[in-house]
């Protein structure tokens, strides 16, 4: 009886191991990975508007600053509907490509007060002193693993100057 069940736990394992070893080599991409979440539709949204899927799902390795669907409604009334409009397309280019850093940066990189350049041009300053914040938005969960960089959540729309 000992053997049969040290046999079926062995198995199990086996089973069990094999299968995480797939899971980990089908990571998926920053996009399918914020579509999964369920709280980024408003954000999905706005990177298809703005012809940014393929972007995001390239080779990268990139790190967004993913404001949740709650960030979008705290914008002005409005402020949405007009920034998916195609003849507002650069603007959102902009605030969206303002939440991504080139290269892969996780939250054991962050130094208090650094500058991460943005791919929109412009740099954010992470501050350390009250949680991780980035700009003025609070990084709510960060460092979800995708195939090509990581997810950092955050509370807020964070907008470029000008």
């Amino acid at each position: 009886m000992f053997r049969k069940t040290t046999l079926a736990l062995t198995a199990a394992a086996s089973m069990l191991v094999s299968t995480a070893g797939i899971a980990v080599g089908q990571t998926k991409d920053i996009v399918d990975t914020a579509v999964e979440a369920g709280s980024f539709e408003t954000l999905v949204a706005a990177v298809q508007a703005a012809d940014l899927v393929e972007t995001l799902k390239g080779e990268g390795p990139f790190t967004v600053f993913a404001p949740t669907d709650e960030a979008f409604a705290a914008l002005p009334e409005g402020t949405v509907d007009s920034l998916l409009l195609p003849e507002n397309r650069d603007q959102l280019v902009s605030i969206l490509t303002y939440h991504v850093v080139p290269g892969k940066v996780m939250s054991t990189d962050l130094m208090d007060d650094m500058e991460a350049e943005t791919v929109q041009g412009a740099s954010v300053t992470i501050d350390l002193d009250d949680g991780v914040m980035v700009e003025n938005a609070t990084v709510t969960t960060a460092d979800i693993e995708a195939s090509n960089g990581v997810i950092h959540v955050i509370d807020t729309v964070i907008l470029p100057e000008g």
